[in-house]
C-alpha cells in the first residue's frame, strides 16, 4: 500500500507543476502566431514541433527532479509505469487552435498519486491565465481563489461543447439539442478552455464527447476543488473514461440526464 498523500506533498507538486506549465507555455508562445509545420498522427490529429518540444521539456524537468515518478504524455507515451506518482501532461491542448493563432490553447498537467487525481494545472499562455488546484487546497485563477457559478436553473445556464456537429452526430445529439433549447445560451468555447470556464464560474457546463487521459488530466481536480463536478458521460469521476462533463455541480445530474436520455 502506498503512503498517504500529505498537504505538503500536494502543495509542492502543485507549485512545481504550475511553474513547469508556465515554462512550457513560454516555449509554445515562441511558435504562436507564425506558420507551424505539422504532421498527422495515427488518429488524424495534428502534431507540431512545438507540441513535441514542450512535452520533452516537461519530461526532462520532471525526470530530473522526480526520477521515480511516472509520466503519461500525448506524444511520447508512458515511462515508469506503475509508479506511485504519475504526471499526465498535454503540452499543447487544442493544437488546431494553436496552429490558427487562436488563443484558447492550453498547457495541461494533471498529477495522480496512488491512482487518485491530486493536482491539476491548466495554463493558457496567449491569454496569460492559469487555473490550478490541489486536492484539499482549493482552486485558483491567476493565484486568486475561484469558485464555480451558483446558478441552479438551466434557464440561466450557459452550456458549451467543442464541436456541435460532432455531438449532433452521436447518440447524445438529441440530448444536446434539448440542453441548448433549455439553457440561457450555448457557445463553442471548447476544449480545455471550456472546462476552465466552468471552474472559474463563467459558464455552467462543458461537454466533450471524446477526451483522452491527457485532455482531461487536470480537470477532475480543478473542477472539484472549485466546487463543481467533473465526470464521464456515464457519471464516473475519472480522467480515463474517454469523455468529459464539467458542471457547477448544481446542474450536473440534469445535464447527464438530458445527454443520455
Amino acid at each position: 500500500m502506498s503512503a498517504p498523500t500529505s498537504s505538503t506533498e500536494t502543495r509542492e507538486l502543485l507549485t512545481f507543476a504550475t511553474d513547469l506549465a508556465h515554462e512550457a507555455g513560454a516555449l509554445a508562445l515562441g511558435y504562436y502566431g507564425v506558420v507551424v509545420d505539422h504532421e498527422a498522427k495515427g488518429d488524424g490529429s495534428p502534431v507540431t514541433v512545438a507540441d513535441r518540444q514542450a512535452e520533452e521539456l516537461i519530461r526532462e524537468r520532471v525526470t530530473l527532479r522526480y526520477p521515480d515518478h511516472a509520466i503519461l504524455g500525448e506524444e511520447y507515451g508512458e515511462s515508469n509505469e506503475g509508479a506511485r506518482v504519475r504526471w499526465i501532461p498535454d503540452p499543447i491542448d487544442t493544437t488546431r487552435s494553436f496552429m490558427r493563432g487562436v488563443p484558447l490553447f492550453g498547457v495541461l498537467i494533471g498529477i495522480e498519486i496512488g491512482g487518485e487525481s491530486t493536482v491539476g494545472v491548466a495554463h493558457f499562455p496567449a491569454l496569460d491565465e492559469t487555473v490550478a488546484a490541489g486536492s484539499g487546497l482549493g482552486c485558483t485563477w491567476n493565484e486568486r481563489p475561484c469558485r464555480v457559478s451558483p446558478v441552479t436553473s438551466m434557464s440561466e445556464a450557459v452550456v458549451c461543447t467543442t464541436d456541435v456537429e460532432r455531438v449532433l452526430g452521436r447518440p447524445e445529439g438529441d440530448g444536446w439539442r434539448r440542453l441548448q433549447q433549455r439553457a440561457s445560451f450555448s457557445r463553442t468555447w471548447g476544449d480545455c478552455y471550456g472546462h476552465a470556464l466552468v471552474a472559474t464560474g463563467r459558464i455552467e457546463a462543458q461537454y466533450d464527447p471524446i477526451m483522452k487521459s491527457w485532455d482531461a488530466g487536470p480537470f477532475l481536480t480543478i473542477v472539484t476543488e472549485a466546487g463543481g463536478r467533473f465526470t464521464t458521460l456515464q457519471g464516473e469521476a475519472t480522467v480515463h473514461g474517454g469523455s468529459g462533463v464539467s458542471t457547477n455541480g448544481h446542474l450536473h445530474e440534469e445535464v447527464l440526464r438530458e445527454l443520455t436520455g
